[in-house]
């Protein structure tokens, strides 16, 4: 069973190709939410709107490309969550914003710089490093063309880096006073 045939079959099926979907993507779609919105429980209730979202408009979608489909939702939801708690960049982010860090694959130090990113920028490095997502199908998510995405990627690449250099001269400065 491709993930074709199982778009197709989604746009007049019922219950069981909503569970078969869920099955295939859900832990993958709470990650993508969870490092766009950096809060775990948020990023469960986005994730369980997605899903119960795509049922209910599930006639309008064309069947070809589910994947991206998910994640474009997940992608708008995620987003509009923070327009909503007016949390656009991280640095406004409350302090007690739950992300497992069992679950990220990430040190400590990647994470802290990782959460300085804006939601747009971490949702575009999570997708490209993590989920291994090429431009293409980061065009269908987000909209933007693939050469705006490369370039997009490459400014938050450096960000990053800029972070992590800065919290790990930091880390020197103490110890020398230690």
């Amino acid at each position: 069973m491709t993930e074709i045939d199982l778009g197709q079959r989604f746009v007049t099926g019922g219950e069981s190709e909503l569970e078969e979907i869920i099955n295939l993507y859900g832990e993958k779609l709470l990650r993508y939410a969870t490092a766009i919105l950096c809060d775990y429980h948020e990023a469960e209730n986005v994730v369980q709107e997605v899903f119960l979202s795509a049922y209910q408009k599930r006639s309008t979608f064309d069947g070809d490309n589910l994947s991206a489909w998910l994640y474009k939702i997940t992608y708008n939801r995620s987003l509009n969550q923070l327009k909503k708690h007016k949390l656009f960049y991280f640095s406004e982010v409350r302090n007690e914003a739950v992300v497992p860090t069992g679950d990220t694959g990430l040190s400590e130090e990647t994470l802290r710089a990782f959460k300085r990113l804006r939601p747009k920028e971490r949702a575009l490095l999570y997708a490209r490093i993590m989920e291994e997502q090429s431009y293409n199908e980061l065009s269908h998510s987000t909209g933007c063309s693939p050469s705006a995405l490369r370039k997009q990627y490459e400014r938050a690449k450096k960000k990053m880096a800029g972070y992590l250099t800065a919290e790990h001269k930091g880390k020197e400065s103490i110890h020398e006073y230690i």
